[in-house]
């Protein structure tokens, strides 16, 4: 078991998951309150693996859903101070029961922490786990729907007042589009809960560990800042990854688009990267990545923008003239299978390319060892 129990760990914990959060998964800043208001209250965060959770376990997915543009602002007057506490009532009010045990949807680290404050307020366990295994745009990222566990009923909740409750969706398009619509509405985000799941189904689903590797990845990354070493080498040995850009920011083109943090970064590269270009499409999180033109890191694959000191940079706080450098790695296996290809490959995103391996592409474009 995991505990969080104060400030250094809670730190931890939003630096790892933030790295993987391939610059989504929500406001890292707010993650850290989020854990804070709760450590401070006198509750303590407990991560247990999935195992150790009784037969009769009800788990559910609290996480915020919306767009990472910069400056987004409520619609309307807020009049729900905390929106998940809402959707949180009123799903246990329509399920009929209670919920034992809550899981990220996502890495990142606003969504990351918004499952553990849930679990922590409640006095509940959050099981050591997620349903992408990185952080992800769309609800259709999410290991549910490679198992068929169905992802309803839900309730969405906006702080200007809407409350929506989804007994059915006809299909996932369609429960995207409602809860981006919400979102839209709201005019920033909404907090919603959903995939109710009893232990079975959560055994099929869960990528088992990731909160521990997001804690693991944040303590290292701490550990060689204040030893003196290569915090970017930290990154690269705990994940595994793979470092395959360096540079500085010469453009970034974003817009709020339909809910989403859409746009594109152009990277030019130093030391040995002189002379090349590394660009970056982006819905919240970085998608699709090319080198001098050439395909480098496809969905669902892994890629993240950090500063020298292994600091991970949001998409929201993406900005030109930084320097950056470019780590890929790959994404749980089960992404890769025709299923978990057809929710979240390139061609889910409107791109015609077939799917090729990060380690098959990494060796083509740098010739590196994978």
């Amino acid at each position: 078991m995991l505990e969080i129990r104060d400030a250094d760990q809670a730190r931890k914990l939003v630096l790892g998951a933030t790295v993987l959060g391939t610059g989504g998964g929500g406001n890292p800043s707010r993650g850290f309150k989020a854990l804070m208001d709760v450590l401070e209250s006198g509750r303590i965060v407990r991560i247990l693996p999935l195992e150790e959770l009784p037969e009769d376990s009800m788990i559910a997915v609290p996480y915020f859903l919306g767009s990472l543009a910069p400056g987004t602002r409520p619609t309307k007057a807020l009049k729900v101070g905390e929106p998940m506490e809402k959707a949180i009532r009123l799903f246990e009010e329509y399920i009929g029961t209670e919920i034992t045990a809550f899981i990220p949807a996502e890495l990142g680290g606003g969504n990351t922490p918004t499952a553990l404050r849930a679990a922590a307020e409640a006095g509940l366990p959050a099981i050591d786990g997620d349903l992408v295994g990185r952080a992800a745009p769309q609800i259709h990222q999410s290991t549910a729907l490679l198992h068929d566990v169905p992802m309803h009923p839900a309730v969405i909740v906006s702080g200007t007042g809407n409350a929506v409750i989804i007994s059915e969706y006809a299909d996932v398009d369609d429960y995207e589009a409602i809860a981006r619509y919400v979102s839209i509405l709201s005019g920033r985000s909404v907090a919603v809960i959903d995939t109710p799941m009893n232990l079975t189904e959560a055994k099929k689903v869960v990528i088992r560990g990731t909160l521990s590797l997001s804690y693991r990845l944040g303590e290292r990354i701490i550990e060689a800042r204040e030893a003196g070493r290569d915090p970017i080498q930290a990154i690269l040995e705990t994940l595994p990854a793979w470092k395959v850009f360096e540079g500085v920011v010469k453009k970034y083109l974003w817009r709020n688009e339909e809910g989403f943090l859409k746009g594109e970064v152009y990277v030019a590269g130093l030391g040995e990267f002189k002379g090349r270009e590394l660009k970056s499409w982006i819905m919240n999180e970085h998608i699709m990545v090319w080198l001098d033109d050439e395909p480098l890191v496809m969905p669902p694959d892994i890629f993240i923008l950090v500063k020298e000191d292994g600091e991970p940079v949001t998409n929201m706080d993406l900005k030109e003239g930084i320097k950056v450098v470019g780590i890929a790695a790959k994404a749980p296996q089960v992404w890769r299978c025709p299923k978990g290809l057809q929710l979240f490959g390139p061609k889910r995103f409107g791109f015609s390319y077939e799917y090729v391996p990060v380690e098959n592409l990494v060796k083509c474009a740098l010739g590196v060892r994978t």
